[in-house]
């Protein structure tokens, strides 16, 4: 079985190497084949499944229309029995909105916030459509820093003492947002977050300056979201070639700002005889502080791709020849770009 399980970073909890992400579902991906996808993962040993409470229907502008689909379909999912619940490791968020009629929006649960009374809200109307008694991380999507972290702990304290969380992430964090979320969850006598959620690819390394080492200074993994760059990575240029369609501004743009290295990088693949999505998502398993790069697969054939970069070994004259293609911001802030 190709699918190896790891600590979420110096944490108990042992996850599979590659976290199965569901923003997919009910928007590209009807009930039938999420439930598809869902079992292969589990059969080959993914165990850890990421979500959100805004997850679900169609996309418009970037807003989901039917939010909370997603959960109701895990939930419909879990429902079958046959032990699915306890097997997997399931991952959660609160932050956005989610009321699907803007007539009946609440400010105090309804907003883009992580105030005590959104929390408490969102976390049991994700439970209630997921139709579980807890959630093992449950994450903030985002930070909010008018937000006070007294508040925000002991709302997290409080459903973990009710037993409705286990533990506690973040996503789209800055460093600094890390070590103070830690720092008073410490003060508190409280376990803090034991993984970020942000966006890493091979054309965004962003994070390399300040996040990752903030992880890894507080012992908590690193699940890569966008692992591919929305599909940059996933043989951008040939897919192009061989549409014989006209690309739409978004690929046009892509190919323009990235056209030079996507060449190198697609060429590099073919000379690896392996598909570039598998290549790309190699690069991150072979990062010690990644714990699970999140995929998101619309059907069964994208999750067998996945899983085929957890079988390929890249070899150190590969590793280097992605950082010239890629190069990185230089390595940890401030030796980054200070003396």
């Amino acid at each position: 079985m190709p699918i190896q399980h790891r600590r979420v970073g110096k944490n108990g909890v042992i996850v599979s190497n590659l976290c199965l992400g569901t923003m997919n579902f009910g928007w590209k991906t009807s009930e039938k084949e999420a439930f598809r996808i869902m079992d292969k993962a589990l059969d080959h040993g993914i165990n850890f499944f990421d979500t959100a409470d805004v997850y679900g229907g169609e996309s418009v502008n970037g807003d989901f229309q039917k939010k909370g689909l997603t959960e109701e379909i895990i939930g419909k999912w879990f429902a079958q029995g046959g032990g699915r619940r306890d097997a997997v490791v399931l991952a959660a968020k609160v932050y956005g909105s989610v009321k699907r009629d803007d007539r009946l929006r609440e400010p105090n649960t309804d907003g883009l916030c992580l105030s005590a009374m959104k929390i408490k809200k969102h976390c049991e109307d994700s439970l209630r459509r997921m139709q579980t008694e807890w959630i093992d991380l449950y994450q903030m999507h985002h930070i909010d820093r008018e937000c006070p972290w007294s508040e925000i702990w002991d709302a997290m304290n409080s459903l973990r003492i009710q037993g409705k969380i286990v533990y506690n992430g973040s996503s789209n964090f800055a460093g600094w947002d890390i070590a103070t979320a830690n720092q008073e969850a410490d003060k508190r006598g409280m376990h803090g977050l034991i993984a970020e959620q942000s966006i890493y690819s091979l054309v965004n390394r962003t994070i390399e300056l300040e996040v990752i080492p903030s992880c890894k200074h507080y012992g908590m993994g690193i699940m890569p979201w966008s692992p591919l760059a929305g599909g940059i990575l996933a043989g951008l240029l040939d897919k192009s070639k061989a549409s014989g369609r006209r690309n739409s501004l978004e690929m046009e743009s892509a190919i323009n700002k990235w056209q030079s290295q996507l060449t190198q990088y697609e060429d590099l693949c073919k000379e690896l005889g392996e598909q570039p999505a598998t290549i790309g998502l190699a690069w991150l398993l072979h990062n010690p502080v990644v714990t699970a790069p999140i995929i998101g697969p619309r059907a069964i054939d994208q999750l067998d791709s996945a899983i085929r970069a957890t079988e390929v070994v890249l070899d150190a004259a590969t590793l280097n020849r992605l950082d010239e293609i890629f190069p990185g911001p230089g390595g940890e802030a401030p030796y980054a770009y200070a003396w």
